[in-house]
């Protein structure tokens, strides 16, 4: 049965770009990680300042594998995550507070004809 994490990242407004810089310039990171099965990054319309980090796993062995190997490394600064990457001084993180939140797929649904 799958899994999804969902990373809730409060971001202020003067982080924005800073964040969405950082998860695109490592967007095929996790792509190739065993289990892994999507991602989405989600940017608040109005009204809140939350960013949500939305994976799916196909169990919740492949996410922790995932968290304990090339997350951690990429959170360690040696993962390409950015600004500061290789050899400088690690980057502030763009996000004020973190909560993951984490899910079991009981139901789901395609787009009709597919």
């Amino acid at each position: 049965m799958s899994v999804v994490k969902i990373n809730v990242l409060t971001v202020p407004a003067e982080q924005r770009e800073t964040l969405e810089k950082r998860f695109a310039s490592r967007a095929h990171a996790v792509e190739n990680s065993d289990g892994f099965e999507w991602f989405e990054l989600l940017r608040p319309v109005e009204g809140t300042d939350t960013y949500l980090v939305y994976t799916r796993w196909r169990d919740e062995e492949s996410f922790q594998a995932w968290m304990e190997g090339p997350m951690k490394t990429a959170h360690q600064g040696a993962g390409g995550a950015g600004e500061g990457a290789g050899g400088g001084e690690r980057p502030r993180p763009a996000a004020s507070a973190s909560t993951l939140w984490s899910f079991e797929v009981v139901q789901q649904a395609g787009p009709k004809g597919a």
